[in-house]
Order: C-alpha cells, then structure tokens, then sequence
C-alpha cells in the first residue's frame, strides 16, 4: 500500500481539518472518516460527555483504540482529533499507515474560528485564548513532528486550502513516479 492512499490530517481544533478531509474525500474519490464521529458513533455518546464522565484520559483510550482501527482501513481521508498526536503510538500509526498533513493556523485565527463554539470540552474555561495558546504551544512541536507536509489555512478559504493540499500531493505523486 502506498503511504499516499491514506491521507491524515492533524492539527488544532478550529483549523479546519473536517471540512478540508471532506471536500479531499469527494475530489479524490477516497472515503471520509473524523475520528471524533466515529468515538461518537462506537460509544453512542457525546465527546463532551466522555470528557465529562471519564475524563480526558478515558477520552484518550478510546481515541488510540479508534486511530488503530481506522488507519488499518485503505483509501481514506481521515480527520483527526486535536489531541491525537499526544500519544506516541497514535504518532507512529498515522506516521507509518498513511500520509501526514498538518493544517496550521495562528492562535488569533482559531480562536476566531472556535468563538461559538460550545462542544469542544478543553475549551470550556473563562479564557479561551489561554488555553489555546497553551495547548499550540504543547501541540505544534508534535504535529511538526507527525507530518509529512505542513499546510497553512490561515487567512485562506476552503477553497484554497484544498487547492493547496492536493497541489503538493500532485508534486508527492509526480516524484514518486520519476523516482
């Protein structure tokens, strides 16, 4: 299997990676999958809930039981969750089964882009833009470290993010072939 049938993108909550990874999906005719719905569908539960009644730590057993299911699947676009890459053995999975995208924004970006939002449990705290800070600080070195490409969102639409992500995976392609 090539590392390029399965595509994984990581990255902060807010930054855009299940709208991109399903607009990928349909443009490359892989199948869509979000880690977190899939937490949801397999549990019957809500996210918030897990946070609330197990924790994060039981939030994240569950997350590395899915991320191991779900990079063993073939053809896929999948969306993870934020906290993914906190665990060396989600790391090594979506490093070794698949092709790593990081999708980054600035802090001022996310917390724009997660003002209304009210399902996301780390971000239920009086200062938002603290704990986002905190977390990109905690996170971007992994991520970093995770992806085989970074791809800035920033000020850029939908549009040009998956714009961006299938022209360097068109250049991946290209170079594999000529190698």
């Amino acid at each position: 299997m090539s590392r390029l049938t399965n595509i994984f993108l990581v990255g902060p909550m807010g930054v855009g990676k299940t709208t991109i990874a399903h607009h990928l999906a349909e443009i490359l005719n892989l199948t869509f999958i979000d880690s977190d719905h899939e937490i949801e569908k397999h549990t019957g539960v809500t996210i918030p809930w897990i946070f609330e009644y197990e924790g994060e730590a039981g939030f994240r057993k569950r997350e590395r039981a899915m991320i191991a299911e779900l990079t063993a699947l073939d053809n896929i676009i999948l969306s993870t969750g934020g906290g993914v890459v906190l665990s060396a053995t989600n790391c090594q999975l979506l490093q070794s089964r698949g092709y790593v995208i990081y999708l980054h924004a600035s802090v001022d970006h996310l917390l724009e882009r997660t003002a209304h939002s009210h399902h996301r449990p780390l971000l239920q705290t009086s200062d938002r833009r603290e704990k986002l800070e905190t977390l990109f600080k905690e996170r971007h070195p992994l991520y970093t470290q995770v992806a085989d490409v970074t791809i800035e969102t920033g000020q850029r639409s939908i549009r040009q993010v998956v714009k961006a992500v299938l022209k360097h995976l068109q250049k991946k392609e290209h170079e594999k072939i000529t190698s």
